[in-house]
């Protein structure tokens, strides 16, 4: 269990609280009331029980629907397994990177956006690129 407990209030999103567990890399999270009392477990198998869509289609929707509107037709691939989509690929710049991550979350079935995507920016003359591992602060030049 990671300290301070990572937990969830029964009022919150189912999405949310997905998109929680996700970001924190726990299984399982403390559902609490409003005075933090414990009242129960939320588990990554109980949220995913409320996402009826079949793997294809949430697929589907990301390559066909989602990501040519935020991107260029040669964009990033997106797979999807287990609630998940992975994005690969190099985008022009780190605006479009941002932009295809929020876009993917919100399609529904989506509890989580495994970001590979890389982005070149021409600043100054210096190609710098930002991805994985790469604080929108600092610049790492090739």
């Amino acid at each position: 269990m990671s300290t301070p407990a990572v937990t969830v209030h029964p009022e919150q999103r189912v999405a949310a609280a997905a998109r929680g567990m996700e970001r924190h890399r726990v299984d399982r999270m403390p559902v609490v009331d409003e005075e933090d009392r414990l009242i129960g477990v939320a588990t990554r198998r109980d949220l995913l029980r409320v996402f009826p869509r079949k793997d294809d289609e949430i697929r589907r929707e990301v390559t066909d629907a989602v990501l040519p509107r935020v991107l260029s037709p040669t964009g990033p691939c997106a797979v999807r397994r287990d609630g998940v989509v992975t994005l690969a690929g190099r985008l022009a710049d780190r605006d479009a990177v941002a932009l295809a991550v929020r876009s993917v979350w919100r399609v529904d079935g989506v509890v989580g956006v495994v970001n590979h995507l890389t982005g070149l920016t021409d600043l100054t003359g210096l190609t710098t690129e930002a991805g994985p591992g790469v604080s929108p602060g600092r610049r790492r030049v090739p």
